[in-house]
Order: C-alpha cells, then sequence, then structure tokens
C-alpha cells in the first residue's frame, strides 16, 4: 500500500511547523528516553522538521540516526536543524515501504504519525521489519476528544468538532492514542508496554505558544482551506475560532491538557 493515497489534514504552514519544532524528545518521548543509551541505532518515521530526531541523536551518539517523512519540505526543514550534529541524517520515504534492511535499527519511533495513516497496522508492521529483535518500536499519538481547556468557548468546541472530522475525512484516526495497543497487537508485537502522557499548556508562555500557534493555524494552514472547501466551515466561522484562541491566551486562568497514547514494542 503506498501513502500516497493520504493527505496530512494540517498541511506544511508555518504554524504547523512551529508547532512541531517545540517538540524534543522530553516533552514527546519521555516514555523512550530511558531505553535509549550511546551506540542504538535509531529510525525516526515521520521525523517533521527534525526536533525529536535530532534530540534523540544527541542522546544515542554515536549512533546512527536517521529520520524520514514523506515531505521534501520537511526533510529540508530537519537538515537545517541537524547542521552541526553529525550522526543524524534525513531522507524522504514512505513509511510503508521504509529504506532499511530487515533488523537493522534498535530503535523505530514514530511521533503522531499513526493518526494519519489509512493503515496505521501496516505502517507498524513494516517498522517491526526493520527492528532488532532486541529493539523497541516506540509509537506515541494524540487522542483527540480527550482535549480539554478552560474557560469553556462554544467556539473552541467547534474547534474541536472541526479536528476530529478533517482527519477522520482525509483517512486518519484522531483518537488513535486510545488503539495504539490493538494497532500494536494486530501488527505481530506480544511485548508491548503501554503508557499514557499529556502536554499541559497554562502558563503565559505555555498559552502564548499554543494559542498563538491555534490562532494562526485555524485560519491560515491547509486545514483552513481544505475545511472551507468541503463546506465544514466559512471563513468567517474560522476567524470567531481564532479570536476564541486569542481570548483563550489572554486570560490568566487558561488551561489546556490532551492526553496522549504510547506504546514500547519488542519485536
Amino acid at each position: 500500500m503506498s501513502e500516497a493515497r493520504e493527505t496530512y489534514a494540517h498541511g506544511y504552514h508555518e504554524s504547523v511547523l512551529r508547532s512541531h519544532r517545540w517538540r524534543t524528545a522530553a516533552n514527546s518521548a519521555a516514555y523512550l528516553v530511558d531505553r535509549l543509551a550511546a551506540g542504538m541505532n535509531v529510525l525516526d518515521v515521520g521525523c517533521g522538521p527534525g526536533t525529536i530526531t535530532v534530540d534523540i541523536a544527541r542522546r544515542v551518539a554515536p549512533g546512527r540516526v536517521v529520520g524520514v517523512d514523506r515531505a521534501t519540505e520537511l526533510v529540508e526543514a530537519a537538515r537545517r536543524e541537524a547542521q552541526g550534529v553529525a550522526n543524524v541524517e534525513f531522507r524522504v520515504s514512505d513509511v510503508y515501504r521504509l529504506p532499511a534492511a530487515d533488523a537493522s535499527y534498535d530503535v523505530v519511533h514514530a511521533h503522531q504519525l499513526l493518526q494519519h495513516l489509512i493503515d496505521p497496522v501496516a505502517a507498524l508492521v513494516e517498522m517491526r521489519r526493520i527492528c532488532r529483535p532486541t529493539g523497541v518500536v516506540a509509537a506515541r499519538d494524540s487522542d483527540y476528544s480527550t482535549a480539554a481547556w478552560y474557560p469553556e468557548d462554544p467556539a473552541l468546541d467547534r474547534w474541536l468538532d472541526l479536528q476530529l472530522q478533517m482527519i477522520r475525512d482525509s483517512g486518519g484516526d484522531p483518537n488513535a492514542g486510545r488503539r495504539l495497543l490493538g494497532w500494536a497487537r494486530r501488527a505481530g508485537f506480544s511485548d508491548v508496554v503501554p503508557s499514557a502522557s499529556v502536554w499541559c499548556f497554562a502558563t503565559p508562555e505555555n498559552r502564548d505558544f499554543w494559542g498563538g500557534m491555534w490562532a494562526d493555524r485555524v485560519v491560515g494552514s491547509a486545514l483552513a482551506d481544505q475545511a472551507v472547501q468541503r463546506g465544514l466551515a466559512s471563513r468567517a466561522e474560522l476567524e470567531e475560532i481564532a479570536q476564541a484562541w486569542r481570548r483563550w491566551t489572554a486570560s490568566d486562568d487558561g488551561w489546556f491538557t490532551v492526553v496522549h497514547g504510547e506504546v514500547l514494542c519488542t519485536p
């Protein structure tokens, strides 16, 4: 199966990449960090702009780290991110046909990838293929229906509804986090360690980042264009959602959390 059938609902607008560049091993792969060791070879699947990948590379040096993504513009951004880090490289690749021999990596990692795939089980099977028998396949994905915020705002309720619908319409599953264990079992893993963690945005600095990013993203990204084209929302409605994010950002009581499912799978 080819990944080309799928569409990344959010596209690659600056606001989308801004959110991806915020991600590090510490805030997005803490469940995996204790399994990393110097000298390991790691493949990061769906690496995006490469911030997590580069962080992992620093932790496993002198081990070799490869980040792959299907989007050429993201691979180019990741290469810029990695300047000066000698043990990491980036390639354009399809998650269903990874550029590696069987059992060639100690760690195969994917962050926020499986939720966007039509066939996440097939992707996990491919990740399992290239992982060494003593290695680990690690995946973390959001469970969007767990998103919670304060103060309440009907426009933010509408934002979540659009998020759920757009990801589903693009062939993905916005609640992938809760399905990771089942997908891993279907992919042939018998030794799976499941866990969960949250992102919490409640300090002024974090609200500025999260709310500002979404205020821009909901009107400027491919998500906005597709929502209008599909008749799911009007430009005026999207602008109201953006204003709601600005109100949330400005509130001293502003709080946002979302749960992520995680699995560590031994082949």
